[in-house]
């Protein structure tokens, strides 16, 4: 018989009784359910349908017939009540707020979800493995850890367990096809890690109001010898940030107010290394061509020999110190001084990432489409009378460094993540709850909930079709093959949370002016090999442990074909722009 919370007690030894069953409910199969009856569960399931999950990419039947699998599949997990977490954004608090809810009233199964930051996600998850003590029975975090996850022995890779131990419990309509992260999320074994939650793009975003307005045209093109448009590389966003905090109607001014032609944050804090660990070298133009991360030397600027990652420093055959990765940090330093308000250098990402909505913002090179959401609300200085927005997204340009092949910018995969050190049944119950949130029942609703999309049906369907001019041409990205183009960190980052913490202390000297950039780029170099090295010395991740390469004179390197590439005569090269609406029309004719 289930623990009832109701039951009175009258002595401590009671009391003793009462605790232990109660942790032998949450800590085993939890048997019964207490009061769960099917009925009411089923009640539960059409109402659910009926009301909230609406739309979706299925059928009435087939959402109630997805939802009574969850509800017979629970039948062993009933009363338990299973905790679990993710970062604080629009979409997770759907999940928490609904979706977990929903999960109990028709699965019996009590939920909670958790809601904190990122930082917080990795050490709550990194204490789990390291204290072999279960804190959360599941975790949605970013598949950029999945060259971590990969070389560990703590995660239960999905692939087995969907064909082993969870296959009961695993949807027959979970169709891990649809999923359109799933390559993030798979390791170089080739087997599936984590399965996508919520996903989103950091791209370019602008006033579209502003660069299609005629005089505003004309004043670019008078001082600039060419057209304002979507810039195609960082010289014409350089000169488009400096045309609109300096230039535009004499003074840096749009109706009578000052704007600014560049927004950026650069407080020293772990959401800096995000602003250059999520890709930004690579738009400069570091590393390999070859999707999903550069082959052999990728964004982080690591190069990997047969899984093996062999070095970081320029003297190893890395990148994170070449000419390259020097520019992308020169350039983020001169535009958040020259072209940014004064207030971006003291603030944070969560901080920063509300600015462009208050209406002064003129373009963004670096801008995530979580912020999607709440920039289209009614009333903001950025959404028209009859609810479009006057922004538009587009690609990000890419820097003087860049080539053909090259991945263009990042795209965030959040994903759920079982663990080893949870008990079978707790971690069955948290399987079934993360397919549930993922389920094609609930996708879409939650889909245009928090705009971070997981299933290309959910894309394709005809709600988004017929209301994509509110999201300002996300859903023609997403929709378009440029999408291939924004990855994730791969598999070459054999120990995501040691080496990512490096990167926002190095970077912050370079914002200060403690160091130069080559200064800070060599310093993280260095710092990444030593920690690389210590990995070697543990054999940490097997067969794809790192091995690092003996080092050599840089200029062997350089002369090597692919990165590191020499430093270039000229860092600015010919500055272009496109016509965002012919650029739209491409991408709706290839998707």
């Amino acid at each position: 018989m289930p623990f009832d919370r109701k039951i009175p007690y009258r002595s401590t030894a009671c009391a003793a009784v009462l605790v232990l069953l109660a942790a032998a409910c949450s800590q085993g199969g939890g048997g019964g359910g207490g009061d769960f009856r099917e009925a009411d569960a089923k009640a539960a399931a059409q109402r659910w349908v009926s009301t909230e999950f609406t739309p979706s990419t299925l059928s009435k039947q087939q959402q109630l017939a997805e939802m009574d699998w969850f509800m017979k599949a629970a039948a062993p997990y009933r009363g338990m009540e299973i905790n679990v977490v993710s970062e604080t954004i629009t979409t997770h608090e759907y999940e928490s707020k609904q979706l977990a809810k929903a999960f109990t009233e028709i699965t019996g199964i009590r939920l909670k979800h958790d809601l904190i930051q990122e930082g917080d996600v990795i050490e709550k998850l990194q204490t789990q493995i390291q204290g072999d003590q279960n804190i959360y029975d599941a975790y949605v975090n970013d598949s950029d850890l999945i060259g971590t996850h990969a070389r560990g022995d703590y995660v239960v890779p999905l692939s087995d367990y969907i064909a082993g131990e969870g296959k009961a419990v695993t949807s027959p309509t979970l169709d891990l096809a649809d999923f359109i992260g799933i390559s993030f999320t798979t390791g170089p074994d080739k087997k599936i890690y984590q399965l996508p939650d919520q996903q989103f793009a950091n791209l370019y975003w602008f006033r579209y109001d502003w660069f299609t307005d005629p005089d505003v045209k004309k004043q670019f093109k008078d001082a600039y010898g060419y057209e304002l448009g979507v810039p195609v590389n960082w010289a014409a966003y350089e000169d488009i940030a400096d045309f609109f905090t300096t230039k535009v109607n004499g003074n840096g001014t749009m109706d009578g107010k000052k704007v600014y032609g560049h927004m950026d944050y650069g407080r020293k804090d772990p959401s800096l290394g995000w602003r250059f660990t999520d890709s930004w070298l690579s738009m400069a133009g570091n590393g390999d061509p070859g999707l999903p991360n550069g082959l052999p030397v990728d964004d982080w600027g690591i190069r990997v020999e047969n899984c093996r990652p062999v070095g970081s420093s320029v003297t190893r055959g890395g990148d994170t110190n070449g000419p390259a990765s020097v520019y992308a940090l020169t350039k983020y330093v001169d535009w958040l001084k020259r072209f940014a308000p004064k207030e971006a250098a003291g603030m944070n990402f969560s901080e920063s990432g509300p600015v462009p909505a208050q209406g002064n913002i003129a373009q963004q090179i670096f801008w995530y489409t979580s912020f999607t959401a709440d920039m289209t609300a009614q009333g903001l200085p950025v959404v028209n009378g009859d609810g479009t927005p006057k922004w538009r997204i587009a690609p990000s340009p890419h820097g003087a460094y860049w080539k053909d092949g090259n991945k263009l910018g990042y795209q965030d995969a959040g994903s759920w993540t079982l663990l080893k050190n949870t008990p079978k049944e707790r971690r069955a119950a948290a399987w079934l709850y993360a397919q549930f949130v993922t389920s094609k029942t609930v996708s879409l609703k939650k889909s245009i909930a928090g705009l971070t999309f997981i299933r290309d049906s959910d894309i394709k369907s005809d709600y988004f079709e017929q209301n994509a001019d509110k999201y300002g041409g996300l859903i023609e990205f997403y929709r378009g093959p440029a999408r291939e183009q924004w990855t994730p960190t791969g598999t070459n980052v054999p120990d995501y949370p040691r080496l990512a913490q490096l990167w926002w202390q190095n970077v912050a000297t370079a914002v200060t002016g403690e160091t130069t950039p080559q200064q800070s780029m060599d310093n993280l170099a260095k710092q990444q090999d030593d920690i690389l090295s210590r990995l070697e010395r543990r054999g940490y991740g097997g067969a794809c442990a790192p091995k690092l390469n003996p080092e050599r004179d840089v200029q062997y390197w350089l002369d090597q074909p692919g990165a590191p590439a020499p430093k270039l005569a000229d860092e600015r090269g010919k500055p272009e722009t496109l016509d965002y609406d012919r650029l739209i029309a491409q991408w709706k004719k290839a998707g």
